[in-house]
């Protein structure tokens, strides 16, 4: 980090040294396989998988945001999708490489920040994010939003689930996050803020996720919203 301020990305990168070591948390995160985190379960996204059966989304070039272990990149490589997914931690990754392999299909699997990595412009049909978004900070709401209009095809389908503020309880205003110095594990959304934050984009559906027992085919579960915009 810079010690003189002279461009926008110097005041976003001191924002972010406010707040924890992303890179480090996840490593640690992933490093158990065996914890019971819901999101572990490999099965995609009960919304993602509506949206092929509907026809809503069609196999094209896919971008993953915070693909994790996998399981949403893979499901639509296993479709004839083209999926770059991205993601901060080699742990989270190195799973993911295992079960691609395991499954026999090819995704390109990149390690980076999703605002530090060169990315195609303009030419994903699908951008995907299943719970980054809800960690991304404030000052970063801008890099991503250009994130999406730089590299979604016009057309485009940008999809998400992110936390619900009312269901997980993380209605935090944002001047907080930088007196507390946290999260608190995560931004929540209300339909009406995500509204507000994807304007630019048509939306398409917006509604909870689908609860989904353990051994279902599909993950879900009800405090996430789920989105599906077009540019």
């Amino acid at each position: 980090m810079t010690n003189l301020i002279t461009k926008n990305e110097h005041v976003y990168n001191m924002l972010d040294s406010l707040l924890r070591d992303e890179g480090a948390f996840w490593n640690s995160f992933y490093e158990d396989r065996n914890k019971k985190v819901p999101f572990f379960v490999d099965a995609p996204d009960e919304n993602l998988v509506n949206y092929v059966e509907r026809g809503l989304i069609k196999p094209g070039r896919v971008l993953e945001l915070g693909c994790g272990p996998g399981r949403n990149a893979i499901f639509l490589a296993q479709l004839g999708f083209e999926v770059d997914a991205v993601d901060l931690s080699s742990e989270g990754l190195d799973w993911a490489r295992e079960r691609a392999i395991e499954k026999g299909v090819e995704v390109k699997f990149i390690q980076g920040s999703i605002f530090e990595i060169n990315l195609p412009h303009k030419e994903y049909d699908l951008i995907y994010d299943s719970g980054c978004f809800h960690h991304v900070p404030p000052h970063r709401r801008v890099s991503y939003l250009n994130l999406l209009n730089n590299c979604l095809k016009e057309g485009g389908h940008f999809a998400i689930t992110c936390f619900d503020a009312v269901g997980m309880g993380l209605d935090i205003p944002d001047m907080d996050v930088y007196k507390d110095r946290s999260m608190q594990g995560g931004l929540g959304y209300t339909f009406e803020r995500m509204r507000e934050v994807f304007s630019d984009f048509k939306e398409v559906e917006l509604r909870k996720m689908k609860e989904m027992t353990q051994q279902a085919d599909t993950f879900g579960l009800p405090f996430l919203n789920a989105g599906l915009f077009r540019r």
